[in-house]
């Protein structure tokens, strides 16, 4: 898997397939499609979805976690280059 360490910044984006992971420092977001195909492709996308979800999860067991947390909106700006 590449370098995307869960939670640890507000940038790094995995891809596999169509499926996208995209980190911040309190929310793992997860969406698009993934079609896991009984080749040599799905099971490199299995493996890759597996090894996130691992990652995620170690990530979340090594925090003193409270029971629910508020996610703030997203804040929408002005586009710079209007």
């Amino acid at each position: 898997m590449t370098d995307f360490i869960p939670y640890a910044d507000e940038s790094s984006v995995l891809t596999i397939g169509e499926f996208t992971a995209e980190n911040r420092t309190d929310r793992i977001s997860l969406y698009g499609s993934l079609t896991l195909t009984k080749d040599k492709v799905g099971l490199g996308y299995a493996k890759t979805l597996q090894s996130l979800l691992n990652d995620i999860v170690t990530q979340l067991e090594k925090s003193d976690l409270p029971d629910e947390i508020a996610i703030k909106p997203t804040k929408t700006i002005a586009n710079p280059f209007n």
